[in-house]
C-alpha cells in the first residue's frame, strides 16, 4: 500500500509540469494565482518536494482539475467523468482527456458575444486538428483565411501563425486534438476484404 502511495505521489510532479505547460503559463504566473512560491512550485514539479493537501488544493483549482486527476487516484467504480471547463482567451475549453502528456482532446466553445473578433495570430510548438460541431469557425492560418462549417476539419502545424474565432455573430463549437510535441492524429481504417468488395449474388 505504501509503495502505491509513493508511486502516486512521485507521478504528481510530472503531471503538474504537463498541466502548466499545456496551459502555457510560467511558474511565476502560477505562483501569482496560487500564492505558492516559485521555488516550491519548481521543487514540486521536479519531485524534490513531496506534495501535500495544502499545496495540491490551490493547484487543482488553478489548473481546473480534480484532486483525483492530480494524483491519478484509482477508480472508485463511479462511471461519471467530472470535467471542469476552463475559460481562456475568450473561449471555454472542456478537456476530454484525463492524462498528462501526449495528444490532448478538448471541446471548445466561442460564444456569440466573444471578444475574439479581430485575428491575432500566434505560434507555438505542436500540431492541431480541428473539427466543427456547430456554428461556423473562422481559421486564419498563415496567409489563408478560411471558414469551416459543421462537419469540416482542418489540421496544421502550430508553428505557423494561426488564430480562430466565430465567423459570424453566432457561437461556434468545435473539437480540438492537440499534440504539444508535434504529434499528428492518425486515423486507421480496416482494409476492405475481398468478399466485401464484390457484389453479392
Amino acid at each position: 500500500m505504501d509503495n502505491d502511495l509513493d508511486q502516486a505521489l512521485e507521478a504528481v510532479g510530472p503531471r503538474l509540469r504537463a498541466l502548466r505547460r499545456q496551459r502555457e503559463i510560467t511558474l511565476a504566473d502560477l505562483s501569482e494565482t496560487t500564492g505558492i512560491s516559485v521555488s516550491t512550485l519548481s521543487r514540486l514539479e521536479s519531485g524534490a518536494r513531496r506534495p501535500n493537501l495544502e499545496l495540491l488544493l490551490p493547484l487543482a483549482k488553478a489548473h481546473g482539475v480534480t484532486l483525483d486527476e492530480l494524483v491519478d487516484a484509482p477508480p472508485t467504480g463511479d462511471p461519471r467523468i467530472h470535467l471542469r471547463p476552463v475559460t481562456h482567451h475568450g473561449m471555454t475549453m472542456l478537456p476530454l482527456t484525463r492524462r498528462a502528456g501526449g495528444i490532448q482532446a478538448y471541446k471548445l466553445v466561442i460564444p456569440a458575444d466573444s471578444a475574439r473578433r479581430e485575428p491575432d495570430p500566434k505560434t507555438h510548438e505542436g500540431y492541431e486538428w480541428l473539427y466543427v460541431l456547430n456554428g461556423r469557425l473562422r481559421v486564419v492560418l498563415g496567409e489563408h483565411d478560411l471558414v469551416l462549417a459543421p462537419g469540416e476539419a482542418a489540421e496544421f502545424d502550430t508553428r505557423v501563425p494561426h488564430w480562430f474565432g466565430s465567423a459570424d455573430e453566432e457561437p461556434v463549437e468545435f473539437l480540438s486534438l492537440f499534440g504539444k510535441q508535434g504529434e499528428r492524429a492518425h486515423l486507421r481504417a480496416r482494409p476492405r476484404t475481398k468478399n466485401s468488395a464484390e457484389p453479392s449474388d
